[in-house]
């Protein structure tokens, strides 16, 4: 419960943070109506693009911009970004870096992958990585776990050459996942995802007043957010009990024997 109180409390703040804003409806910069793969960047968490995990995003810049996009992630997710930056024809040697932010805009740490790489003079691109640990349905207030939510993918030049600055780029960038189920469930879960503007939904609907638009981020995972308490650890579970009742039953057929013994006497 304490849990619940301390990340609902980060939502609200989140959330009416992102008050001012909730009456703009537009959509992302680069979000495509119908469905397509979007071609621009955001150049901050606010202007963040939206992506789908599977869905290949493109943007250009320049060297020295920061590109942002976002996508969702739910409990039992494994996240894996992955970037590629084709870089100029003519450049000197260049360092890029991808960080990857939860809901409450935390770093989040890599497992494993190159979050950081450098491109020497004439390398034509550039490829980096950044596979995330498990997301968790919940979590102590003092850790730093990745919790369901949206996430943010944040890409950028962290060293190059005062005369590399402003040079034109292209970017693409894919978030993928993999489930790993039961053996990351936890017991509990969250009250609400971390999608910036949840809290200022939520009130509106306690409200009656169904502000739909006051959702800052429209993205969610295939099949909508899961409730978090339901994992296929409770299959194993109720496998095992099961089985566990089959063998109380097979032991006892086997000590309790025929019946009664022969060499007692019928009128015994």
């Amino acid at each position: 419960m304490r849990i619940t109180r301390v990340l609902s409390t980060a939502l609200l703040a989140l959330g009416l943070a992102a008050g001012p804003a909730a009456a703009d409806s537009s959509p992302s910069p680069g979000a495509s109506d119908d469905g397509k793969a979007p071609t621009r960047a955001g150049t901050s968490f606010r202007t963040a693009t939206e992506i789908d995990q599977g869905q290949r995003a493109t943007a250009s810049g320049s060297t020295g911009d920061y590109l942002y996009w976002s996508f969702p992630a739910d409990a039992g997710q494994r996240p894996t970004v992955a970037a590629t930056v084709k870089l100029p024809a003519s450049h000197g040697t260049q360092t890029w870096q991808i960080d990857v932010y939860d809901g409450l805009r935390r770093r989040q740490s890599c497992q494993y992958g190159a979050a950081t790489r450098t491109a020497a003079q004439g390398t034509s691109s550039v490829e980096l990585a950044c596979v995330l640990r498990t997301v968790r349905a919940w979590s102590e207030p003092w850790a730093d776990d990745p919790l369901p939510g949206t996430y943010y993918v944040r890409l950028t030049v962290v060293d190059l050459a005062a005369g590399d600055l402003g040079q034109p780029v292209s970017a693409e960038v894919r978030a993928d996942s993999k489930h790993i189920g039961g053996a990351a469930a936890v017991d509990g879960s969250l009250a609400e995802p971390l999608v910036p503007g949840i809290a200022v939904k939520s009130g509106a609907e306690k409200d009656g007043d169904g502000a739909k638009s006051a959702v800052l981020s429209s993205i969610e995972p295939d099949g909508g957010w899961s409730s978090g308490w339901w994992s296929d650890r409770w299959v194993w579970t109720g496998i095992g009990g099961v089985l566990a009742a089959l063998a109380g039953i097979g032991g006892y057929a086997l000590t309790r024997g025929s019946g009664r013994p022969s060499r007692v006497p019928p009128n015994a």
